[in-house]
């Protein structure tokens, strides 16, 4: 016997990914319901290979009687529709950020704090943390248990498709505009994107962090250790899929280079592609569509006491999003819904 799972935020790019994802880790389902606005109402959307669902309208959807919930539709609108299902009785996997710091909402990497799952009893929701977050703890992790990380300090290089398909569609047209020489219009972006780097990702905070900076700080802290302190720099750069870190962290004790390295060769999630080489190293457009955290450049940083610095890469709608509530609902559904 199967579950019965609604997919919210169904035609935008998590919400697709979800759907792909469901179906290539045969996530048992008895049924499948792809949801989003009143205005999606009857598009068509892939379920594997050979499904195709036509979309429902968020609004008037019943959940009485349905499992689980992977959303991903925008803050506001989650904020209102996915207590309505956890009150039906569906648990809810919400991967927007309206629910994250509430203290009754677990927020869950499969990897890093998979006991936080149980908490979803309280409010019948499940948080799914933010894309530049979940990538970085799943490499954190394996570094805590070996040497309790005190500090970090990260700079991430954002991909365009964090901001949804509008902008992957920007930077496709202003990467066009300049070729053919027309005009470069910046309208999802504060600033044009095509050959260029915006070192602001969502909305400035009182003390000139922005939002998104704000997010793995605090996000990284409820999952790992609220002890670890964290300052992060958040870049959008003119990439469409997948978003790298470089990462330095600060130890409680000595860590060498070749222990660090074999924790995360040993660790769940993490594939480390370090070979010291040109070219020895992931990027963005070997990532894309992988499910792995990649890690590479471990090394030593003599500017800190017990200090050491990696580059981290990621596919920011698959580990970063998707991936990691489908992996949510493998474990809520085996340890805690089995049928």
């Amino acid at each position: 016997m199967g579950y019965k799972v609604a997919v919210i935020g169904a035609t935008g790019n998590v919400g697709r990914e979800m759907l792909q994802i469901l179906a290539e880790r045969d996530f048992p389902v008895d049924e499948v319901a792809a949801l989003a606005s009143e205005r999606s109402v009857g598009r068509e959307v892939s379920f594997g290979e050979d499904q195709v669902l036509r979309v429902k309208d968020l609004a008037k959807f019943d959940f009485t009687g349905w499992d689980i919930a992977l959303s991903s539709p925008g803050a506001k609108v989650s904020a209102q529709h996915s207590p309505r299902a956890a009150a039906a009785g569906c648990v809810v996997i919400d991967n927007t950020s309206h629910f994250r710091m509430e203290p009754d909402v677990p927020l869950v990497v499969p990897e890093v704090n998979p006991q936080a799952i149980a908490g979803y009893r309280k409010r019948g929701i499940i948080a799914n943390p933010n894309c530049s977050t979940i990538q970085m703890v799943v490499a954190l992790k394996p570094l805590h248990e070996l040497g309790q990380i005190t500090r970090v300090v990260v700079s991430t290089y954002q991909s365009v498709s964090g901001g949804g398909k509008e902008a992957m569609d920007e930077l496709f047209n202003q990467t066009r505009a300049i070729y053919v020489n027309d005009e470069v219009k910046a309208e999802k972006f504060p600033k044009q994107i095509a050959f260029n780097l915006i070192p602001q990702i969502d909305s400035f905070m009182d003390d000139g962090s922005t939002k998104e900076e704000w997010k793995m700080v605090v996000e990284t802290r409820k999952i790992l250790d609220p002890d670890i302190a964290v300052l992060a720099t958040c870049v959008r750069v003119p990439v469409f899929v997948s978003h790298s870190e470089s990462i330095s962290v600060e130890f409680a004790r000595p860590v060498s280079v070749e222990e660090a390295t074999e924790a995360l060769r040993a660790a769940p999630g993490v594939v480390v592609l370090d070979t010291r080489e040109p070219g020895g190293y992931p990027t963005p457009v070997e990532t894309t569509g992988e499910d792995a955290v990649f890690v590479s450049r471990i090394r030593k940083d003599p500017t800190v006491k017990n200090g050491l610095a990696f580059w981290c890469v990621a596919d920011n709608l698959r580990k970063g999003a998707a991936l990691n509530a489908v992996q949510i609902a493998e474990l809520l559904a085996r340890d805690y819904l089995a049928k």
